[in-house]
């Protein structure tokens, strides 16, 4: 799957959990508004597989301030639909403010993963595009990754069917099925899982995504479906039903080459090549 140069970097997300014997009414609503995304149309049931590796510290950090609901908390985490060795994993930032939603996100070459994971200094080699906002993204990945400590933790999938403004992405409407999610270590963009545990299950996440204002039929669709809003993320809900003690050891160096403390100078590199506005120290 090619990178969504449309994607919007600031955006507003609204959630709901919903049972999927009213999806086919919500499917028929939302067809009045919005078209079927180009990657789901032609897919069985309208939906294509996502993957997400999810960074974090020894002591969950990330997983603690989404649970808490820290404001302007953060997550890091790899994204990508297949495993074939020429498609690109997606880097990304995804920073929170209340409801509002500030993603980085930077394509990658797949023979770079390690590399980086490992707490490389991106090079311009390692990346799909050369514009500077994408090498700025993997730059402040890099510092936060290494202000924390952060390495692989949890490897989430789920199926999802996504919903489109015909001729902009300023507006977005996702179902997600089957969500699953298990521990991984390594620093690898694999898609087969070894005992996948069921996250929310029996239930369908609806999302619903815009750019500037709140559209209006959006509040017809939250009364007639009588929606509930949730706020429990993928990442945060599958260290739960997982058990937040199976990450937080040192069990699983064997699976994991550590990753390598910046040096002070290198540190001090590190934030010259950021520009101060994107960096949250921790």
């Amino acid at each position: 799957m090619a990178q969504d140069h449309r994607l919007p970097q600031q955006r507003f997300e609204l959630k709901y959990l919903i049972n999927e014997g009213i999806t086919h009414r919500l499917r028929d609503f939302v067809s009045s508004y919005l078209e079927l995304d180009d990657y789901a149309a032609g897919q069985p049931n309208r939906s294509y597989p996502v993957h997400s590796l999810y960074l974090d510290s020894d002591d969950l950090k990330i997983h603690h301030d989404g649970a808490n609901g820290t404001r302007n908390r953060f997550k890091l985490r790899l994204r990508y639909y297949d495993d074939q060795p020429n498609t690109p994993v997606f880097f990304e930032i995804k920073q929170r403010a209340d409801n509002c939603i500030i993603k980085q996100r930077c394509g990658v070459r797949r023979e770079a993963v390690p590399l980086l994971l490992a707490g490389q200094l991106p090079e311009p080699g390692h990346l799909l595009s050369c514009e500077p906002r994408h090498l700025v993204t993997m730059q402040r990945f890099n510092l936060l990754l290494h202000q924390l400590s952060a390495r692989p933790k949890l490897h989430n999938h789920y199926l999802r069917e996504a919903w489109v403004s015909p001729h902009d992405n300023l507006v977005r409407v996702t179902f997600d099925r089957h969500t699953c999610a298990e521990p991984f270590f390594k620093a690898k963009a694999v898609v087969n899982m070894q005992q996948p545990v069921p996250v929310f299950p029996e239930s369908v996440i609806l999302e619903i995504k815009f750019t500037t204002r709140f559209p209006n039929w959006f509040n017809e669709l939250v009364r007639r479906f009588n929606l509930m809003q949730f706020s429990s993320a993928k990442y945060c809900e599958g260290v739960e039903v997982v058990g937040p003690h199976r990450f937080h050891d040192g069990d699983h160096a064997q699976d994991w080459q550590a990753t390598p403390r910046l040096t002070p100078a290198t540190l001090e590199k590190a934030r010259q090549l950021v520009p101060a506005m994107s960096i949250r120290l921790l």
